[in-house]
């Protein structure tokens, strides 16, 4: 990563109102960036590792503070650290060429008084696939700023990546959102990244038709995406991989002569030109202030062709793409409406591309899914989509969830990349995991398999979830829910393991401080050690081994 910067003697002149017109400091202290620690990647804030306890608002909840006004006591309940906010490109330029951020200069000034940090969420060219924020003077001047068009010649509510027009004017607001980012910024770093668009998609075809893309259809593959190709050859994702084979590795020649016909290729096409759309508007926003800057994609859902669903985002089938035609681009994340939650990180963390996940679905799974993020995939964090309007159920486990995550933060920073580190979500079908810390094999399992946690017959198991710390050789730090722990020597299988001390607590000013000892009943006698459906807790545990 290549944004650490501590001096930066750009001068940035802006036509704004609410926000300074000009820029003139270079900067003097590390901006908020990503550092490589082992095989994960931390987001550090003022000089230390950063969790994302996070929450995003919904797409309409921001038009005033009076809006926000019941919003925060609701973040404060959760625990949140970071609220993820929409920036319109309608709102900041309502005229052409003359930006207005004084709604987002009070926003950051609330969000301050709370102790809260910002992610940004660039609604500029593309939110949801649609041109839905884009400002009046662009959508309704559509010579100037041409719309996509499907296989009919229909135009769609879609700005086209083809033009240059359209780029401009997107990357000129992106650039002026940056300089006023980089105004208020300096004094304390609220801000800590920015999504740039949001769910990029075409739809309803697998590309745009538009005669500005026809052209390029038909014209060579760019040779930055052949040159590219040839240094990843054999080490591309297997699907991209298996697409250029079927054509015999071709490096010469248009789209159908290099990966065939049909809408797979018509989808990667329509790919690299959204990303070098979504890359000049980055590199333009970065050489203003460099803060780390990602995408996000709407999954593709099973059985279902590009054009069904939003074709050619930041999709990990696509990520070879993305990655070649957007150096600038941080990382790609996943929004999840899809339960497949597994199958699709697995597939995001290729390509040492690390786990944040923006938004998901405010649902039931949501907390269990954060401690996931974070203990196995060691994630950048975690965040719920409309997090203002939580269900009483959902949100009280989303604050327990954060709670603990917030105490084990200084813990889970510091094993980033020690292999010391691990989580398990478990359910219904996957109701036991086997991990490995040491001289030692835990067997992980829904607190369901117990025979007096109460149950139904035929009911759907709610999640369940634990992170698992080694502090130690011998010492773990657990917290989550639902969970039943049991161990075995990797060591001798002759020996035994056994639970030396069992304590419940919390870290208060970085200190451990025991509430409770276990070692009687709440842990069978010293047979496991568990935390019950809905008790959400960290405890300390250490174990020894006998004949």
């Amino acid at each position: 990563m290549n944004f650490i910067k501590k001096s930066f003697g750009l001068f940035v002149l802006l036509l704004c109102f609410g926000c300074e017109t000009t820029v003139k400091a270079p900067l003097t202290t590390t901006l908020p960036h990503l550092k490589k620690k082992g095989n994960t990647t931390q987001l550090i804030v003022e000089d230390a590792p950063f969790l994302i306890l996070g929450g995003e608002l919904g797409n309409s909840t921001f038009t005033s503070l009076e809006a926000m006004e019941s919003v925060w006591p609701t973040l404060k309940k959760l625990h949140l650290n970071t609220l993820l906010v929409p920036v319109y490109w309608e709102l900041i330029e309502p005229v052409e060429g003359q930006f207005d951020f004084s709604l987002y200069k009070q926003l950051i000034a609330e969000a301050q008084k709370h102790e809260l940090k910002l992610v940004l969420l660039w609604f500029g060219s593309w939110k949801n696939s649609m041109s839905s924020h884009a400002p009046a003077w662009v959508k309704k001047d559509q010579a100037r700023f041409p719309r996509v068009k499907d296989e009919q010649g229909i135009s769609q509510e879609i700005l086209s990546p083809f033009s240059k027009n359209n780029l401009q004017a997107d990357l000129h607001a992106y650039e002026a959102l940056m300089g006023f980012v980089r105004s208020v910024n300096e004094k304390q770093q609220n801000i800590l990244m920015v999504q740039t668009e949001n769910e990029i998609g075409m739809l309803p075809s697998a590309r745009d038709h538009h005669p500005l893309a026809n052209a390029q259809f038909e014209a060579a593959v760019p040779q930055e995406l052949i040159s590219y190709l040839n240094v990843h050859k054999g080490k591309l994702v297997p699907e991209f991989e298996a697409l250029w084979a079927a054509q015999g590795y071709k490096t010469a020649g248009n789209w159908e002569v290099v990966f065939g016909k049909g809408s797979a290729t018509e989808e990667l096409f329509m790919a690299w030109y959204f990303a070098k759309f979504t890359e000049a508007v980055i590199a333009a926003g970065k050489a203003v202030y460099p803060l780390p800057m990602f995408v996000n994609a709407a999954l593709n859902a099973p059985q279902k062709k590009p054009g069904e669903y939003p074709s050619a985002g930041p999709l990990p089938h696509l990520m070879d793409v993305w990655k070649a035609a957007g150096p600038s681009i941080d990382f790609l994340s996943p929004d999840f409406y899809n339960p497949d939650f597994k199958h699709w990180c697995d597939l995001y963390v290729r390509q040492n591309n690390p786990l944040f996940v923006p938004e998901h679905r405010f649902d039931t799974t949501a907390a269990a899914k954060a401690i996931y993020t974070i203990g196995h995939y060691e994630g950048m964090g975690f965040s719920p989509f409309s997090i203002e309007n939580p269900s009483e159920d959902h949100g009280e486990k989303l604050g327990k969830v954060y709670a603990l995550l917030e105490q084990l933060t200084p813990t889970i920073t510091q094993l980033h990349g020690a292999q010391k580190m691990d989580a398990v979500l478990l359910d219904n079908e996957t109701t036991e995991v086997q991990l490995r810390f040491g001289n030692y094999e835990f067997t992980v399992k829904h607190s369901y398999t117990l025979p007096w946690e109460v149950k139904t017959d035929g009911e759907i198991w709610p999640p369940s979830a634990a992170l698992i710390l080694q502090t130690d050789a011998d010492t773990f730090f657990f917290a989550g829910t639902g969970i039943v722990i049991t161990f075995k020597s990797l060591v001798d299988p002759s020996l035994r393991v056994g639970i030396l001390k069992n304590e419940e607590g919390s870290f208060e000013n970085g200190k451990w401080v025991v509430h409770r000892h276990l070692n009687g009943d709440q842990t069978h006698q010293g047979r496991h050690v568990r935390l019950f459906q809905g008790d959400y807790a960290i405890q300390k545990l250490s174990l020894y081994t006998y004949e």
